[in-house]
């Protein structure tokens, strides 16, 4: 079984690559996000998934291992492509989306990274009427996607997995869809 943790900020698009991935290569989608929110809201933590980042961190860091065990369970049988964010932009500071514990229950055998200009993340955050963002600037933006990078490479050091990293600019998804397929291949 491959374990596949793929993953962007919020507006970089990995989402649409991941579900155009979907379409060609046979991989159970598998979104980390959700499972923790399923448990958060189970637990009557959050009503909405634009909670979850504000809940406390003690709180967060249980609903993850939480969430990394269930992962875990559903992954014995078939290939999994994990959508989860590297770093969750907290009001007390970064978040590790994946922390030692969590790596050492999935054990990832790759990484991808997906990524965008900031420019174009924050049109797309500005255009997505579907969430309820904090509005970010480019330099911000940036700061989160470098944190994002150092952190896979981190993960990567832990868990002996590679790292790659895709761009996902305008008018880009055919070639980030072919790129990620070629990785999976």
């Amino acid at each position: 079984m491959n374990i596949v943790v793929l993953a962007g900020i919020p507006g970089t698009g990995s989402t649409t690559v991941l579900n155009k991935v979907l379409e060609k290569v046979d991989y159970v989608n598998i979104n980390y996000g959700n499972v923790m929110f399923d448990i958060a809201s189970e637990k009557g933590l959050v009503e909405t998934r634009d909670d979850m980042r504000k809940l406390n961190p003690n709180i967060q860091k249980d609903v993850q291992k939480q969430a990394a065990e269930r992962i875990h369970e559903m992954a014995q049988n078939d290939d999994v492509i994990i959508d989860t964010h590297c770093t969750i932009k907290t009001p007390k500071g970064f978040l590790p989306g994946l922390p030692q514990w969590v790596l050492e229950e999935l054990q990832p055998t790759q990484f991808i990274l997906i990524e965008a200009k900031p420019s174009e993340i924050m049109y797309r955050r500005m255009t997505d009427d579907s969430r309820v963002r904090d509005m970010e600037y480019t330099d911000e933006i940036d700061l989160h996607q470098r944190m994002s990078r150092a952190t896979a490479m981190s993960y990567a050091v832990l868990t002996g997995c590679t790292v790659a990293m895709v761009q996902n600019n305008d008018d880009g998804l055919d070639k980030a869809v072919s790129e990620i397929v070629d990785i999976l291949s």
